[in-house]
């Protein structure tokens, strides 16, 4: 029996081989192409790049730990044989659930360290401040109970592993540590709930304390795959649009013949805004479901087509000063879309710049207004057009 057994152990330990040859040649095939683009070698193919790849090494890791799993049970049953001492079970969980402790808090040292670098940049906004608040008050709460309730899960596990010399003792019920755990964690939650409520209630308010409205209202309209921006003209009103106006000269659809606020709407290809401002987003959609995201000022809200939605917010910092912060001359603010909403999703952004007021209506002056020379041509067009088949009855008969 022991020598079958040896003759088993041999054919796992073959199979581990060969499983382990075929995930280092698997990595070998990953690192390859990479190399390859590192020395400018463009012959060599680049292959297992795709997630057929990391689904075929997970299976063969899977394997070869399962592999080992009957190596050990085989050992196992051998020493029963032999009337010498088995494997310890027990304690080796034990010491396995200590040693995925220790590496699991690793693994959320980790995370922090290097995906806590990628996290949003600093606000620069007003109600920016009071979501990184929430944000951080929520994420220091739920980390110190993640830490207590990990080590005492581990912890316990090891030190109450089965042990013949002692007996367990079972509460099947204790009425203390039910309300403790359920009442506790249910104070904590709710305090979070409603200063989350309260904070953005203030955020989505459209009215501040003092009965005041946004001072500048902007549209920004999405289509596949960029950002309409309309500022209003010297009246400071946006006219009326209506979907049914657009066409390849009135790309917004602006209503002018209904609304006459319409005539000094201005057009830009940057979204520049005031600094201490309040501003008004008018969000629309064209065609699909796109979200306008503004990371710096924790601006995000999705643009749904025949749904206009908005998003107010001051800006507290200017582009000029977030370059001295960040040591980088040629930073910019950007306005993203953070739907897929197609092929070139990836390139539809914009350019916010955060001036001052001076600056504001110097940059406002030289903008374009939408009613250009063409739409003049097309309105006139559409005035005169029924006159002359007026004209025209009026020579038949």
């Amino acid at each position: 029996m022991g020598f079958k057994s040896l003759i088993s152990s041999k054919k796992m330990l073959s199979l581990v081989a060969a499983f382990l040859l075929l995930g280092t040649n698997l990595l070998m095939a990953q690192e390859a192409p990479a190399a390859a683009a590192a020395t400018g070698d463009a012959a060599t193919p680049s292959v297992w790049l795709g997630p057929a790849y990391y689904i075929l090494l997970f299976a063969v890791v899977c394997f070869a730990i399962g592999i080992v799993g009957k190596i050990l049970r085989v050992y196992d049953l051998s020493q029963q044989i032999q009337g010498k001492k088995p494997i310890n079970w027990h304690n080796v969980m034990g010491v396995l659930c200590l040693i995925f402790l220790v590496a699991g808090m690793y693994g959320a040292y980790w995370s922090f360290t290097v995906h806590g670098s990628m996290i949003l940049p600093g606000a620069a906004s007003v109600h920016g401040k009071k979501i990184d608040q929430m944000f951080w008050t929520t994420t220091v709460l739920t980390m110190i109970v993640f830490v207590i309730t990990q080590i005492l899960l581990f912890t316990f596990l090891f030190r109450y592993r089965y042990n013949a010399k002692r007996r367990a003792h079972f509460l099947p019920h204790d009425n203390t540590i039910e309300k403790v755990w359920t009442i506790a964690p249910a104070i904590v939650l709710t305090i979070l709930v409603i200063f989350g409520f309260f904070t953005w209630q203030q955020i989505t308010n459209t009215v501040d304390a003092k009965g005041e409205t946004a001072s500048i209202d902007v549209d920004i309209t999405g289509h596949q795959f960029a950002w309409e921006l309309r500022y209003p003209g010297t009246d400071g009103k946006l006219g009326k649009t209506n979907y049914k106006l657009v066409t390849g000269t009135n790309k917004l659809g602006l209503d002018f013949a209904v609304d006459k606020n319409t005539y000094d709407d201005l057009q830009a290809d940057t979204m520049v805004l005031p600094v201490n401002k309040s501003i008004r987003l008018n969000i629309h959609a064209q065609d699909v479901i796109h979200s306008v995201y503004m990371p710096h000022f924790r601006v995000q809200l999705n643009a749904v087509p025949g749904l206009p939605t908005y998003f107010k917010f001051t800006p507290t910092v200017t582009t000029a000063e977030m370059r001295r912060q960040e040591g980088d001359p040629t930073f910019e603010y950007l306005v993203y879309c953070n739907k897929i909403c197609g092929g070139a999703h990836y390139n539809m952004k914009k350019v916010v710049r955060i001036v001052s007021e001076a600056e504001y209506q110097a940059w406002l002056a030289t903008q374009k207004p939408y009613m250009t020379d063409q739409v003049k041509k097309d309105l006139k067009f559409a005035e005169t057009k029924p006159a002359a088949k007026e004209n025209r009855l009026a020579l038949n008969n």
